[in-house]
């Protein structure tokens, strides 16, 4: 395993399978963001991101919760300034959910306790989310008379635009079960299930050729912020034609043939 140089709020490190586990690591404050949160997490985002060695992202938060959203401690900091200011600050945490939402390899956050607010976004932005049987969520910008503005396109694309209606104006507390059934996350478990289905989840994705999870995830991208053009038919044949002759897909091609595991297979995490 390599440990990569922790930060004040954040560990990280990266397994001999290529698993960045990465963690907010504020536990009392709950993981809640502030300024340094957000740069910190930018900057090991984007480093996981280059490094030929990671394979996927996990993401947790260190102790009793996952995330309590924004610090308002930070919130309140920013009252007095002007609003040009408060946009540069916002535009750092639009920032984070971007870099999250674009990272190159599959993603997954894993829940427990409580995810209220922005922690939300972050939730939208990974592929996947699974959470244990208590956790709580909370879309609760409007009671402290803010709005989930950085955050609203990821959530409302996971959740879509009716579920928004209600859990955005209600800012109601709603638990694991409810997530599922509205989108926000795709499994809930027990307790002390939840670090066995972060393996099973992490050797799936291990099976199956680096290149290609990229590629698909770029290809995810662009149907979703496209029209069914012509456009988008003539991205999805190049792409194709593009992996077809790729080293990956034709050693994938050649492995399934031979029957044999390709050589991007690995063995797993137990």
């Amino acid at each position: 395993m390599t440990t990569l140089k922790d930060t004040d709020y954040l560990t990280c490190n990266v397994d001999t399978f290529g698993v960045a586990n990465l963690s907010l690591n504020r536990p009392d404050k709950h993981n809640a963001f502030n300024a340094q949160v957000i740069e910190q997490l930018i900057e090991s985002i984007n480093s996981l991101a280059q490094r030929s060695d990671v394979r996927c992202l996990v993401l947790r938060g260190n102790g009793k919760h996952f995330s309590a959203g924004a610090d308002l401690g930070w919130m309140q900091s920013m009252v007095g300034k002007s609003e040009q200011e408060n946009q540069q600050d916002a535009s750092r945490l639009a920032q984070l959910m971007r870099c999250l939402d674009n990272f190159p390899h599959p993603t997954l956050a894993v829940v427990h306790g409580c995810a209220f607010g922005g922690a939300l976004g972050l939730i939208c932005c990974c592929d996947v989310a699974i959470a244990d049987h208590s956790a709580l969520f909370c879309l609760s910008e409007v009671k402290l008379g803010l709005v989930p503005a950085t955050i609203g396109p990821y959530v409302k694309r996971a959740i879509g635009a009716r579920q928004s209606r209600r859990y955005m104006l209600t800012a109601e507390r709603f638990g694991a079960n409810k997530a599922v059934e509205i989108g926000l996350i795709h499994e809930a478990v027990e307790a002390s299930e939840l670090e066995k289905t972060v393996t099973e989840m992490v050797n799936q994705w291990q099976l199956n050729s680096p290149a290609a999870l990229t590629q698909t995830k770029a290809l995810i991208r662009e149907c979703d912020s496209q029209a069914l053009d012509d456009a988008l038919i003539e991205y999805t044949s190049q792409l194709i034609a593009k992996v077809r002759v790729s080293e990956q897909g034709q050693e994938g091609l050649k492995a399934f043939f031979d029957k044999r595991p390709p050589n991007w297979a690995m063995g797993g995490r137990k």
